[in-house]
């Protein structure tokens, strides 16, 4: 598991993307569609349709990090914005994310839940 930095800014794109995309085209989607600049240390989260599948672009200040995480059951949950491209997430929101915490109504997920 990650620890992020507590003054790390999150941005999760609302909209689907194509997982095939690398470097180039999350870098391309994050300019763009979301209108940040990725050199400001920011960390972008992208899903695809079935939000089963995240990828997460990082500028570390030398270089480009992708980062990708596909569940083996469920989905990954968070507030429904239909009228936002981004939402932005608590490094603490984005963890529990990625443990498999609903950020919808803020519970473990069945599915994830560890035995012993």
């Amino acid at each position: 598991m990650f620890g992020f930095p507590a003054n790390l800014k999150v941005c999760l794109a609302v909209e689907p993307v194509d997982m095939r995309k690398q470097y180039d085209g999350l870098w391309s989607l994050a300019t763009e569609h979301l209108q940040e600049d990725p050199r400001q240390g920011a960390l972008f989260v992208f899903t695809n349709q079935r939000r089963d599948r995240l990828k997460l672009l990082y500028w570390d200040g030398t270089g480009v990090w992708v980062f990708a995480k596909r569940l083996e059951k469920g989905r990954f949950t968070w507030p429904h914005r239909r009228d936002r491209r981004k939402l932005t997430l608590l490094p603490e929101a984005l963890t529990m994310l990625l443990a498999g915490i609903d950020l919808k109504d803020g519970c473990q997920k069945a599915w994830y839940e560890r035995s012993g």
